[in-house]
């Protein structure tokens, strides 16, 4: 289990881009302006030489230089830096569940009508921020540049009404696993089906380009998007959480 988390986090980091990474004793400091905490957080890979106490006090150290918190994304294996955390003032942020779909054994029996696919997000970007409420042109240039460093299989999908979208979500695939991310539906039109329509139709497209799994990341607290996510057959594999740095 330790090499199978250790893997779909190594493939969630290439999905998901951070602006700039720093390799220090086999933690990855990620930095994008404070765009997400899973671009700007800690890492806990890769086996490490120095004491947690040394290592911590050097991520504090690169973060309060960009004028930012320090963040540790630590999974259900990180008991030790996790106690460590707690003791030293952090803060539990945003508990989230990995969760992986076998699309051999599924079939996501998807109505592909009124859906648009693209290989590249220029186009997909527009709804997406609309229906984000994400209006900041700083924070779309810096997910702009994000996306530009996406060297995986990116793949996005919008869902039409009417000529217009009304949901939209991408994917990020690599050896044989396909990231499903940035889920988000009109909020005048949620609780329709149309995220279930919007999931099985870009599932559904993956299977056919011959990706074998499907995971995700859903925080604990989003009781809707998990019942779905359950309800397409994803199941828990495990979960991770950020510690924030107390101010």
């Amino acid at each position: 289990m330790k090499e199978y988390i250790r893997f779909l986090e190594e493939i969630a980091g290439n999905g998901h881009v951070a602006l700039n990474v720093m390799q220090y004793d086999g933690w990855l400091l990620r930095f994008s302006k404070g765009y997400t905490s899973r671009a700007n957080s800690v890492s806990v890979l890769y086996p490490s030489r120095k004491s947690i106490e040394e290592k911590v006090a050097y991520c504090e150290a690169r973060y309060a230089k960009q004028g930012q918190p320090a963040i540790f994304k630590v999974t259900e294996l990180d008991t030790e830096l996790t106690e460590y955390l707690l003791k030293r003032g952090y803060s539990v942020v945003t508990p989230t569940d990995v969760m992986v779909l076998d699309l051999e054994k599924t079939d996501p029996a998807a109505d592909l009508k009124d859906c648009a696919f693209d290989a590249e997000p220029w186009e997909w970007l527009p709804a997406f921020y609309e229906f984000e409420n994400r209006k900041d042109t700083a924070v779309q240039a810096i997910y702009n540049e994000m996306l530009s460093k996406v060297l995986v299989d990116a793949y996005y999908c919008t869902v039409m009404k009417d000529g217009k979208p009304v949901a939209c979500a991408s994917t990020a695939a690599e050896q044989g696993y396909a990231l499903l991310q940035n889920v988000v539906v009109d909020p005048a039109l949620r609780g329709q089906g149309i995220g279930e329509k919007l999931c099985r139709a870009i599932l559904a497209k993956e299977k056919e380009r011959g990706t074998r799994y499907a995971y995700l990341q859903v925080v604990q607290t989003n009781k809707a998007a998990m019942k779905l996510y359950e309800k397409l057959g994803f199941s828990k594999v495990y979960t991770y959480q950020y510690m924030k740095q107390a101010k």
